[in-house]
């Protein structure tokens, strides 16, 4: 996975950096869990403090554009994203479970 950012801007009124990105992949598209997990590494960011919002692929393709936030706080994260972004990012994908 090869991350390219597009766009990295900070909005100081949420306590947030914003996020364009392209990934660029080879084989099937990768999971939430995974995108997050690299995006996470790549910022040096906890998982707790960033929220995937969409990933876009396009047919045939083997990239997608993803928009992501990453906050300063889990409190200001959680005041500020919609729950179900929040369990989005949070939550074990049902797959994963069941492999382990």
């Amino acid at each position: 996975m090869d991350f390219e950012f597009a766009r990295d801007e900070y909005n100081g009124l949420l306590k947030r950096r914003e996020l364009e990105f392209l990934l660029a992949f080879e084989g099937a598209t990768p999971s939430r869990r995974q995108i997050l997990g690299k995006l996470c590494a790549l910022q040096n960011v906890p998982e707790d403090r960033v929220v995937l919002d969409s990933l876009k692929t396009s047919f045939g393709k083997q990239d997608l554009n993803g928009y992501a936030r990453i906050y300063e706080d889990a409190e200001t994260l959680k005041a500020t994203e919609p729950s179900y972004l929040i369990e989005r990012s949070s939550a074990p994908e049902s797959g994963e479970s069941e492999e382990a």
